[in-house]
């Protein structure tokens, strides 16, 4: 038994006093749950720790993009300039405008799902036989012969009411006459390609690929996740290193009206479980100090500064320990600014900059599995005490306010790392402001030695002999100034003294440097409007020579974008949509996640022009047979920025299409048949010599030509009128 009694804490406050073995076991909570936070925050401190000369090299990049000398620089007191040439800030907009143009410019996200070369668990081909009819439709009928009447098929314009294709009229009747038409259509469908060319034939594996990327491309629109990327792009180009987290799980509430049986509407939102992916700023980003890439990191933790509103906001999410944080919100705010964050504001006048904010830590990683199970965490009974496990815990004030197994399968650290410029030694990379340090510091110099030597110069100095001049006079100086001097002291009283211009020089020394700072950040100064016209750069051709040069640059970064941003947020959304999409949507299949921001890189002018001349070529009867033609058809549209679902039959209706215009030619006997012995129509029982009738062959017999093609007659021959030559 207990022995607990009511006893007065020093804050006058009452609580109940512990005893006994209930007191052991609540000290035994206790010290478990230290021993787990203190874990954490030992993490923490060691990831803090190790990146202090990172946030250095951060904090001169930013005074160089802002114009900022920093607190440290002393000027001499005869420096009166202060000028400060923002030439950094130029490089890197024109830097981040470019990884944009490459994202974002071509219409289409460069992300694309594909189809393995060998798909396992889906058709590679599949063809439908047209000479069989598909059961559950009825292709005589007074409808469909309606449909197919030439008479009935119109264009726009021709002010006739019935214009509809046979196609899709075709479609619509047979659409409407069955209950599940894709359904007979997949029962139908062979597997394996068509054994005669001509018969349908479709990719399943394709269209599972295509479906799916056209879902991720949505997901990432209606997420807006563009403009997430956009400030990850910025943060690289500026600092080296880009940060996003995600896609995870994010209710999204859909506004819908439903009309009630009286005729008003009544709004029923409904909520949605969608994927989002997040900005995180690179000051906020702790990762493991061991690592270099994502893929090596044991941890990271996700720093958070949020006030008492966001804090409470916390218990609505699921998993969240609502007496964790209502502890935290007792204990008070506890956000100390960093020495960086003092750095980054432009009003140093806010000494009280985090007051009331608390400082909220999120951690991704492995944990012991004896840690995770003291805590409270449900494991299976297979994971032993010597295991490691992924977890995700949010620390605030010393409290656990959320702590649960990694949610994802399979298990992964939801935040993507991608570099400018790549450090192979270093998790984080080199953006184009420190690049271009040292020029940036040699241009500011050189500019304020112009400017101080212009103040100099620009102005006369004066050398007065005070002896000579009568004493009490003002040395102001203005036009008609006269000046006593002292009788019979001879020289000149006043001379004028001139400094000389070095400003030529000095700006000789910027530009060159300036050219420099092009050649260590790889993009040069025409590319972003620098005025004046250079040798190369007077035609077109020498233009398009230095942007291809310029490009092999920009080639390098929108790699490392292909392989630590873009690949892995396109395998993090295709797993997440294996996981918790709706199977209904039908998008499984062996498919695999391609990163095509380089391929962007070509112009698309330049695709489309290569596609037409290959379609041109593919039309050669002896190359035709060789040739993928819907293949082809479909990357012009791609390349055209059209899509080619709205503007290529899709496998329905050209399944539909070829079955009713083959039932229709074998029924009703339409179109040219060939007579006995493989003669044409209209030929049988002509004449030798005598064309068929109705046909004009004219006078030379090429079909209607009026010109003769063959040879001039000449003297002695039958055709010639003129008078024979005599011998």
């Amino acid at each position: 038994m207990s022995d607990n009694s009511i006893v007065m804490g020093a804050d006058n406050l009452y609580f109940e006093k512990v005893e006994g073995e209930d007191a052991r076991v609540l000290t035994l909570e206790e010290q478990l749950h230290n021993q787990f936070v203190g874990l954490v925050t030992e993490r923490y401190i060691a990831a803090q720790q190790a990146r202090d000369f990172d946030e250095k090299r951060w904090i001169t990049a930013y005074h160089n993009y802002r114009g900022i000398y920093p607190k440290h620089l002393k000027f001499r007191d005869s420096e009166k300039s202060r000028v400060f040439v923002k030439v950094t800030k130029t490089k890197v907009l024109a830097a981040y405008g470019q990884l944009v143009d490459v994202i974002f410019g071509s219409g289409k996200f460069p992300i694309g799902i594909s189809e393995t070369y060998i798909p396992e668990g889906v058709a590679e081909y599949a063809h439908l036989d047209t000479s069989n009819p598909l059961p559950g439709i009825e292709t005589s009928s007074p409808e469909v012969e309606k449909t197919l009447d030439p008479l009935n098929v119109g264009y726009a314009g021709d002010g006739r009411d019935e214009k509809k294709e046979v196609a899709a009229a075709g479609s619509t009747y047979l659409k409407g006459a069955t209950e599940d038409l894709d359904a007979i259509l997949k029962d139908n469908l062979n597997v394996g390609p068509a054994p005669v060319q001509g018969m349908f034939q479709t990719k399943p594996a394709q269209e599972a690929a295509r479906r799916m990327e056209k879902l991720i491309h949505d997901q990432i629109e209606e997420s807006h996740g563009s403009s997430e990327i956009r400030n990850s792009l910025f943060e690289a180009a500026l600092f080296g290193t880009g940060i996003l987290k995600g896609p995870f799980n994010f209710n999204k509430k859909l506004n819908r009206w439903e009309e009630s049986e009286d005729g008003s509407r009544e709004y029923n939102p409904v909520d949605v479980r969608v994927p989002r992916i997040e900005f995180v700023s690179l000051w906020d980003f702790f990762p493991d100090p061991n690592a270099t890439t994502m893929e090596e990191c044991e941890y990271i933790f996700h720093r958070h500064k949020m006030n008492k509103s966001q804090l409470r906001g916390l218990s609505r999410m699921p998993y969240f320990n609502k007496d964790a944080i209502r502890e935290s919100l007792s204990m008070g705010p506890n956000y100390e600014p960093e020495d960086y964050e003092h750095q980054l504001k432009d009003d140093q006048r806010n000494d009280d900059y985090g007051s009331g904010q608390y400082e909220v830590l999120e951690y991704w990683g492995i944990m012991d599995a004896e840690y995770a199970r003291q805590i409270g965490m449900e494991l299976s009974e297979e994971v032993d005490d010597l295991d490691e496990v992924q977890i995700n815990a949010w620390v605030c004030n010393g409290n656990i306010l959320r702590a649960v197994i990694n949610p994802f399968t399979p298990h992964r650290i939801p935040y993507h790392a991608f570099s400018y410029e790549r450090n192979p030694y270093s998790f984080f990379g080199i953006g184009v402001a420190e690049n271009m340090d040292d020029s940036q510091k040699i241009m500011n110099g050189h500019a304020r030695m112009a400017i101080d030597n212009l103040a100099l110069s620009g102005s006369l100095v004066f050398d007065v002999d005070e002896s000579a001049l009568v004493g009490g006079q003002s040395m102001d100086i203005y036009p008609g100034k006269i000046f006593r001097r002292q009788a019979g002291v001879p020289g000149q009283a006043i001379n004028g003294l001139k400094f000389p211009n070095t400003s030529n020089e000095n700006m000789m020394m910027f530009d060159r440097f300036r050219q420099l700072a092009d050649e260590q950040t790889g993009i040069p100064s025409y590319s972003h409007g620098q005025t004046g016209v250079q040798s190369m750069t007077r035609t077109a051709s020498g233009m398009s020579m230095l942007l291809g040069a310029a490009s092999l640059n920009i080639k390098t970064v929108i790699k490392n974008l292909d392989d630590f941003l873009l690949r892995p947020l396109g395998e993090a959304y295709f797993q997440w949509n294996m996981q918790f999409l709706d199977s209904k949507l039908n998008v499984t299949g062996d498919l695999e996640v391609k990163a095509t921001g380089t391929n962007s890189l070509m112009q698309k002018e330049v695709r489309s022009q290569r596609l037409t001349m290959f379609l041109q070529t593919a039309q050669n009867p002896a190359i035709a047979p060789f040739i993928k033609i819907d293949k082809l058809i479909s990357e012009l549209a791609y390349s055209l920025e059209l899509d080619p679902d709205e503007i290529l039959n899709n496998p329905e209706e050209a399944a539909i299409m070829a079955q009713i215009i083959g039932l229709q030619n074998a029924g009703q006997g339409t179109g040219p048949q060939a007579g006995p012995g493989g003669e044409q129509p209209g030929t049988m029982g002509s004449p030798e010599g005598v064309p068929p009738q109705g046909q004009d062959l004219g006078a030379t017999g090429t079909g209607g030509g009026n010109i003769g093609t063959g040879a001039v007659p000449q003297s002695g021959e039958s055709e010639f009128s003129g008078t024979p030559r005599a011998a």
